[in-house]
């Protein structure tokens, strides 16, 4: 069986990164499962369940990202990864929302606390302050398990909250 491994990452955004990372686990043999990368700000975070060849440990694994230019200045971590990595019922993502507008502070809380009491599992998340001609917009993107019994009153309830509060609220059903 093949070992499973999570890598992350953590440094100053750069172009370039992905490809770097990405590349330097092909060539030591590494598949990729489930990842993400992010920016934020003027940082940047990748992380991804790896299945490692026999002949590779972790610790070889993380000592030679570590090695690598496009990793310099970089929090670097590779551990054994202990759960299963097929994702469960609750990872299958059934809608999308972005909410946006005006920063809302509790703004997250108040739409994570929606989806726990409708028993949606919010698969990714992405929150994001972009530049506006009005100054700044706030710009949240849920990816969510929501139970098809829960959908509409789920749905209803965060368009509810987003009007409420002076944002724009879209969904989509996958």
């Amino acid at each position: 069986m093949t070992d499973l491994a999570l890598v992350s990452t953590f440094c100053p955004d750069r172009v370039g990164l992905v490809s770097g990372i990405t590349g330097h686990l092909f060539e030591l043999g590494i598949n990729l499962r489930d990842a993400t990368f992010a920016a934020l700000g003027t940082g940047a975070e990748f992380s991804a369940v790896c299945e490692l060849p026999e002949s590779l440990t972790v610790a070889e694994v993380e000592a030679s990202l570590t090695a690598l230019p496009v990793l310099a200045r970089a929090q670097v971590k590779v551990t054994p990864f202990t759960f299963d990595p097929i994702p469960g019922p609750h990872a299958l993502v059934t809608h999308r929302i972005e909410v946006s507008g005006g920063d809302q502070p509790g703004l997250v809380a108040r739409l994570s606390e929606i989806f726990t009491q409708f028993e949606a599992n919010i698969v990714r998340l992405d929150a994001q302050t972009l530049p506006d001609r009005a100054g700044e917009r706030y710009s949240l993107r849920f990816s969510v398990s929501i139970p098809a019994e829960h959908a509409a009153t789920c749905l209803a309830a965060v368009a509810n909250t987003a009007e409420m509060l002076a944002l724009n609220c879209k969904t989509e059903s996958l």
